[in-house]
């Protein structure tokens, strides 16, 4: 059975809305978008290149596809992110898209979340890792589909925006594997699933 990580960079007060640019996510009039990338440095490039640097696939969510897609899919500019994103198996979660052929290696998992997902899971294959895609990681930490969190949790508080931890889901115990501490603040916790 493959193992399923999410990695999500969050606020103090626990948004995960609108990270990188002021019109990445506005949805619910959400007006701090663009957050996150001026806490970047080299201790945080060095720890999410360990966590490409593991053999797996890419489990990602409709709009974080999309965007994903537009930012990332037709790089060619010999960035090791772009790299690492265009040459990994991305299984898109979605009810609405009818393909996923604008971005090579993309495969399309039709239908409801939970559903799709723990048939994926159940099958042979490399572990999937989810970066972003924050309503998909929601309905599988309900559903206990998720063994692993790595949280980029930031300095700031926001007051608005999508919670990482909204809703419905059952009581879950973790055990904290690993952290560091960036040199602007952001600490970087690795949790497993007890």
């Amino acid at each position: 059975m493959r193992s399923i990580s999410a990695t999500m960079f969050i606020s103090l007060d626990g948004v995960v809305q609108g990270l990188g640019r002021p019109d990445e996510d506005t949805r619910g009039g959400f007006t701090h978008g663009g957050w996150g990338p001026g806490y970047t440095d080299e201790v945080m490039r060095r720890e999410l290149g360990k966590g490409m640097a593991r053999p797996g696939d890419l489990l990602l969510g409709r709009r974080t596809w999309e965007d994903f897609t537009s930012a990332w899919g037709q790089a060619t500019d010999g960035n090791p992110i772009s790299a690492h994103l265009n040459a990994a198996t991305k299984y898109v979660v979605s009810r609405t898209l009818s393909d996923a052929d604008a971005w090579q290696n993309s495969i399309l998992l039709r239908g409801e979340a939970v559903e799709t997902v723990a048939e994926l899971k159940a099958r042979p294959g490399g572990d999937l890792s989810i970066n972003g895609s924050a309503s998909l990681v929601r309905s599988l930490h309900a559903a206990g589909l998720i063994d692993r969190y790595t949280l980029l949790i930031h300095p700031v508080t926001l007051g608005s925006g999508m919670r990482l931890f909204e809703g419905e889901a059952p009581r879950t115990e973790f055990e904290l594997t690993g952290s560091v501490t960036t040199g602007t603040g952001v600490i970087i916790a690795h949790y497993t699933r007890r």
